[in-house]
């Protein structure tokens, strides 16, 4: 077997891809939270929860209508640490730039990584840089990890029978943005990437209430992130479709680019399981914040194996997860 874009695309080829990696028989490929596959790990000390995480970005093209790859490689790894419960302190930055690359363009994306720091009151404490020679990179690709420290730990397998299921807001926007803008679709400003920072609107909701399990949708979309979060919960997810919010543009696009809205990546959402109690509370909560104004309950988790979509026809189907990425390249 070789390497394919597949392997890097978020979907089920993905996961086997990650078997590999992830192997730790007679080696030390494993480690504190690795056999989890969560979006971070989580390391106890001194009575504290550090939660860790890495992320690389090779977004194209490399900037797009509402951000650029500066700024999705800050949000990524952010947001990887706030899916845990993790509040983000410090970030390291690798940049692999090629020969020739405009250092306007470069200190533009520096400028964005620092304002989506400054979001979430994160600092940028150590990096490196390398220059390839031309024609060996597609411009830049970029690499951060970060550190955060967690009061309460939440993983994407918390789900239990009777949750209910909030997405944060509008589901498909950095996906087709990405796939409109290199399509040379124009959409003015109908169409724009989501890639946000989510600690404060993550922390707002950790404290209206309990949450069971969380998720950022990224490779792979919405489809992608509630087939994990149910198989390693071991239960259902019923999605009502009247409720999930989709953007019209983003529904009149995919449709014109033969794209299923629910399996392209977001970059400033959260899927959410939570106590049917707190449900309320939490959604308050996550409106309250100015990236979570269209957030919406969206279903519920019963016992079972499988992710349903109840249709506005009536109807029921299987909502699969994706085998690849339909926009590779997106974060």
């Amino acid at each position: 077997m070789k390497v394919s874009l597949m392997h890097g695309a978020g979907g089920e080829v993905m996961g086997e891809l990650l078997k590999v990696l992830t192997k730790i028989e007679h080696n030390n490929a494993g480690g504190i939270g690795l056999e989890a596959l969560d979006d971070g790990a989580v390391i106890p000390l001194g009575g504290m929860n550090i939660v860790f995480t890495t992320d690389s970005h090779v977004v194209r093209p490399i900037f797009f209508p509402g951000g650029d790859i500066g700024r999705i490689s800050i949000c990524g790894t952010v947001n990887d640490l706030a899916m845990m419960g993790g509040r983000p302190i410090a970030l390291s930055c690798g940049m692999i730039i090629e020969e020739g690359f405009e250092v306007s363009d470069l200190e533009r994306i520096v400028r964005s990584m620092d304002t989506a720091l400054g979001e979430c009151g994160a600092s940028l404490v150590t990096g490196d840089t390398k220059v390839l020679e031309r024609g060996a990179l597609d411009g830049i690709a970029i690499n951060t990890a970060g550190i955060g420290i967690a009061e309460t730990i939440v993983r994407d397998s918390g789900l239990v029978a009777g949750d209910v299921i909030i997405v944060s807001g509008t589901l498909g926007d950095h996906g087709l943005a990405i796939m409109a803008e290199r399509s040379g679709l124009s959409f003015g400003e109908q169409i724009r990437s989501d890639v946000a920072p989510l600690w404060g609107l993550v922390s707002r909701a950790l404290d209206a209430g309990t949450i069971h399990a969380m998720k950022d949708p990224t490779r792979g979309g919405f489809a992608s992130a509630v087939n994990e979060m149910a198989g390693k919960s071991r239960v259902s997810i019923r999605i009502d479709e009247e409720a999930l919010p989709i953007r019209k543009s983003v529904r009149s696009a995919s449709s014109m680019l033969g794209i299923d809205p629910l399996q392209v990546a977001n970059e400033g959402k959260v899927v959410m399981g939570v106590p049917q109690k707190d449900a309320e509370a939490i959604l308050k909560a996550l409106r309250s914040h100015h990236y979570g104004k269209d957030a919406a309950i969206i279903g519920r988790v019963t016992a079972g194996a499988h992710v349903i979509m109840e249709t506005a026809v009536g109807g029921e189907r299987f909502i699969e997860p994706p085998v690849g990425d339909p926009v590779p390249r997106v974060c």
